[in-house]
């Protein structure tokens, strides 16, 4: 069939197959550094006690059949290496099957970490990775033609991601609609990055601006994929660059990379470069590419009437695979920021002048004098959640004591996600937690503190706490 395929999108699939296979890698890296505080057997939400609870049918992964922490960590190790692989190239110029069962073997194996990963893995990237994932397994390599089917599906999924959010925040957040979000999301987002402070402080004029041109780019410029070229390329590329200036912005793992991945496959290749010769498809790789599309079309009739929906969902996923996902950010926008401040003691009786140390996070806010650091596209999993807790303890309710039960233990993988120590020698004898209000300092304030941010003391989140 003539129409099966499109050599003017071989550099378009070139390029995003070797993005994605790195974004792949990001995750299983993620995975592989941080699972055995999270989830591991001794983790703070162990998956051997999750799948006791939770059947194969509702949560499909390996790790349903057997766990250990040594299975896991070579299922993530392997997960780094295949994706390594692929962004060397490896899969150009092995037969194809082999290639579709190299990239399968990737979407298997973080379908099986997601699905045991619990809370935190709850976030829409890592639907996105898994949907997008999927449709990269019948992308083909170098021996067929980029398959146009897939091409189209995967621009579908780069419009629900974009419109889904649009709409979200137009029906969403008053702020959205006055064009003022702005004046508060930089503080206020999960995790700020570098530059955020600076963002903060650009003129307001300047955030009504930013807040038009988001709406324009996630509800008029999606539509445009779906056009011919150049003009899908020129929409594509809008997105592209509204990702990067995100990027600039903030740390949001690798939601905006991989939205910028799926970017790419929209742009016509034969505009930068001529259209590269490939042989023609297969019988049967034709027949697997029209089953898989005819299924997914399928399957996408509930993320399509959930964009029509007034109770629009975010970041939904309707069947256990991940295969076609409702996405969605920010629909509202917090107007104060909140941060959970963790200390503790290593004195025996409590009185008014004990001396109380502060633990030190990576990513999120902490001592005032630290410039908030870039880590995106790599995923702070305990910082984002700490973000999560500060708004409200019940989104801490299944693993913030056991978070302080092993900083009290003083474990070793707990106190790895976290960037100091203050007892390097013996685990504290009580930690605590505090709710402080965050603010960014002004100009002024900077140059006379050196402090980035402000806070002020709200209440106790947790009384001091000790090891039975």
């Amino acid at each position: 069939m003539e129409w099966f395929t499109d050599s003017d999108y071989w550099l378009s699939r070139l390029v995003f197959q070797r993005a994605l296979a790195t974004v792949y890698l990001v995750a299983f890296l993620t995975a592989a550094l941080q699972f055995r505080a999270l989830i591991g057997e001794r983790g703070m939400l162990p998956v051997p006690a999750y799948v006791r609870r939770v059947p194969m049918r509702r949560a499909p992964s390996l790790f349903q059949l057997r766990y250990s922490d040594r299975l896991f960590a070579l299922c993530a190790w392997c997960g780094a290496l295949l994706s390594a692989g692929l962004v060397a190239g490896a899969a150009d110029d092995i037969p194809l099957p082999v290639a579709m069962l190299w990239w399968a073997a990737l979407w298997v194996l973080y379908l099986s970490i997601v699905n045991v990963g619990q809370t935190w893995y709850g976030f829409g990237w890592e639907s996105l990775l898994l949907e997008v994932g999927f449709l990269a397994v019948f992308l083909g390599n170098e021996r067929t033609g980029p398959p146009v089917l897939v091409l189209w599906l995967l621009r579908w999924v780069l419009f629900r991601v974009e419109f889904g959010a649009g709409l979200i925040k137009i029906r969403g957040d008053q702020c959205w609609r006055d064009l003022t979000c702005l004046y508060y999301h930089h503080e206020t987002q999960p995790m700020p990055g570098p530059l955020s402070w600076f963002f903060h402080h650009l003129p307001r004029p300047f955030h009504r601006v930013e807040v038009a041109a988001n709406h324009v780019t996630q509800l008029l410029v999606p539509v445009l994929l779906f056009t011919p070229q150049p003009i899908a390329s020129v929409a594509a590329a809008t997105i592209v660059l509204t990702q990067l200036w995100l990027v600039l912005s903030g740390n949001f793992s690798w939601l905006n990379w991989i939205t910028i991945v799926l970017a790419l496959s929209v742009v016509d290749g034969s505009l930068i470069a001529d259209p590269h010769a490939l042989p023609g498809a297969p019988l049967w790789y034709e027949v697997v590419v029209i089953a898989v599309s005819a299924l997914l079309l399928g399957l996408s009739y509930r993320p399509a009437r959930n964009l029509l929906s007034r109770r629009q969902s975010m970041n939904r996923s309707y069947d256990p695979f991940h295969l076609v996902n409702a996405y969605g950010a920010f629909g509202t926008v917090g107007r104060v920021r909140f941060e959970l401040v963790v200390e503790g003691t290593d004195e025996r009786t409590l009185h008014p002048g004990t001396v109380w140390r502060e633990y030190e996070f990576k990513g999120k806010p902490g001592d005032v004098r630290r410039l908030p650091r870039q880590y995106a596209p790599y995923h702070l999993r305990l910082d984002w959640m700490m973000w999560f807790a500060a708004l409200s303890p019940a989104y801490a309710h299944p693993w913030f004591g056991p978070f302080m039960e092993r900083l009290l233990d003083g474990d070793r993988d707990t106190l790895r996600l976290l960037s100091r120590n203050p007892f390097p020698d013996a685990p504290p004898a009580y930690v605590r937690a505090r709710l402080y209000h965050y603010r960014y300092t002004t100009w002024r304030e900077l140059r006379a503190t050196g402090a980035w941010w402000h806070r002020t003391y709200v209440r106790e989140f947790l009384r001091p706490t000790r090891l039975l």
